[in-house]
């Protein structure tokens, strides 16, 4: 009940595919197959209130649960856990931050399945580590002093200060 194809075009959905009420599909999704064995469930079953953004696969015979979103483009390999988000290729699954307190009622909608608050854990990651090597950097240029104050000059880097300023501008 109230599923709802926005954009049609190019949308393709596997015989064995379940789509729950409430689903959102966009333009040129794919539910498909993966597995070539007869009589198991090759395609994927989308929970109630599912979002499948444009271009997004979901390929496999497994569940995306209950009030999912899946990002455009994304590949999703894997079952996707209710109220995850799944994006990028391969997909990665982020999780809410705190367990919806909306039983039963509709979350914010969100046509192409990212809120703006929500943070890709890739990038995540590589602001900590640009992080992690500005302190050490500076730990090490303090070393560096300490020595040159006892007597001890050792060559720094040949490149040049690093930057973590620049590389945080990148991961903006």
């Amino acid at each position: 009940r109230r599923f709802f194809i926005d954009h049609g075009m190019g949308v393709v959905i596997g015989e064995t595919a379940e789509i729950g009420d409430d689903c959102t599909i966009y333009q040129g999704v794919t539910l498909g197959g993966t597995s070539l064995y007869k009589g198991q469930k090759r395609h994927p079953t989308l929970g109630v209130g599912v979002v499948v953004s444009a271009g997004a696969k979901v390929l496999g015979g497994f569940e995306v649960g209950a009030g999912a979103r899946v990002g455009s483009n994304a590949v999703v390999l894997k079952p996707v856990p209710p109220g995850a988000t799944a994006v990028g290729i391969p997909a990665r699954i982020i999780m809410p931050d705190a367990p919806s307190t909306q039983q039963g009622a509709k979350q914010e909608f969100s046509a192409y399945g990212i809120t703006p608050n929500a943070d890709d854990p890739v990038s995540l990651a590589l602001k900590s580590l640009i992080d992690n090597a500005a302190r050490q950097h500076d730990r090490i240029e303090a070393v560096l002093a300490a020595l040159d104050r006892l007597g001890e000059h050792l060559e720094n880097t040949p490149n040049g200060r690093f930057d973590a300023s620049e590389l945080r501008k990148l991961m903006k």
